[in-house]
């Protein structure tokens, strides 16, 4: 199929979701009439049938993601669908059905009709893959991997704690520490969100709510406690866990779900000999990026991680959608713009 070409490429006219000033999802985000121009270099134009969710958008939306200026801008951070345009020297092609990383820090979110994605990012759609996995695969699948792999390295055999497991971010935690052969202790707040994370492969798990975590983690362990945490979390909970840490061990910094990151304490990282490390999956290289994501394509097409669909949202609820981000149900909350 030809390349539509930068020279060629015309407009396309649609609706795009768009935070219009900082403060409640259902009334600072409006449906706007958008126009999309030809894709810049590094970027494709897709038309877009799923969009993933997560707590990023809440904290758009209330002005406290540091990595965005003032509104007008649109939300979205991950989004799939097929390509109605390419710059020129793209390696994709219109017509390729792709999922990947949306604009959004230049204002292009994926809850729109439309949608700029990091070339970089793409990944083509597995033949298996439903549109609601593809839409809700990139940003919870590349984040795992900058904290167990480039950041925080787990190793086969190590024990790996991940905080609020059933959650967007935790989950593919979860399938991703289990891929690279690591004992998964998952901690949710719910029996339904034990039972989610179990039949996503946690070799245990621990209600954060009801159980003493420190005394479970203990019983898991045999008192050694874990290698690694993986808190997308912080707040209370985060502190508990690492109580549990084993010496030597690490926890991987994600995010605070809580409202609060975990509170560090220097003289105990220092007397436990422990480690702290920040995770922002920043793109690296053009290579580096195109070997990760070959390898998550690789684990998804053999089966070992799958997008953990929750629930799915119309195009007309994107902003009852994010507000309820803030206390999401199990799985990753998904979108569905448009059908094939």
């Amino acid at each position: 199929m030809p390349q539509l070409t930068v020279e060629r490429v015309q407009k396309f006219s649609g609706r795009a979701w768009r935070l219009v000033k900082f403060g409640d999802p259902k009334e600072a985000i409006e449906l706007r009439e958008m126009t999309w121009g030809a894709p810049s270099p590094g970027q494709v134009l897709i038309r877009v049938r799923t969009a993933g969710a997560g707590f990023p958008d809440v904290m758009m939306a209330a002005g406290q993601f540091p990595l965005l200026g003032d509104p007008p801008f649109g939300l979205g951070e991950e989004a799939a669908g097929e390509i109605v345009a390419v710059p020129p020297g793209s390696r994709f092609a219109v017509g390729e059905q792709v999922m990947g990383i949306t604009e959004f820090l230049e204002g292009w979110g994926g809850y729109a009709e439309y949608a700029y994605v990091r070339e970089g990012s793409a990944i083509r759609i597995p033949a298996a893959m439903t549109d609601e996995q593809a839409g809700g695969f990139p940003i919870g699948f590349r984040t795992a991997y900058a904290g167990l792999v480039e950041r925080a390295p787990v190793e086969a055999g190590q024990t790996l704690l991940v905080l609020g497991a059933a959650g967007s971010s935790g989950s593919t935690a979860l399938q991703l520490g289990k891929a690279l052969g690591a004992t998964v202790i998952a901690v949710a707040g719910s029996q339904e969100k034990l039972e989610f994370c179990t039949s996503h492969g946690a070799d245990h798990v621990v209600n954060y709510r009801t159980d003493d975590l420190t005394a479970r983690i203990a019983e898991i362990t045999d008192g050694r406690g874990v290698d690694l945490i993986y808190d997308p979390v912080g707040g209370e909970t985060a502190a508990t866990a690492l109580k549990s840490i084993a010496r030597n061990g690490r926890i991987a910094l994600i995010g605070l779900a809580s409202g609060t990151p975990v509170p560090l304490d220097s003289m105990d990282m220092l007397l436990r000999n422990y480690t702290a490390v920040g995770v922002l999956a920043t793109p690296g290289s053009p290579e580096a990026e195109a070997t990760i994501w070959g390898r998550l394509a690789e684990l998804a097409e053999q089966g070992a991680i799958t997008t953990p669909v929750g629930k799915v949202y119309e195009f007309q609820d994107v902003p009852q959608m994010i507000a309820e981000q803030t206390a999401p149900g199990a799985g990753k909350s998904v979108v569905r713009v448009a059908s094939k």
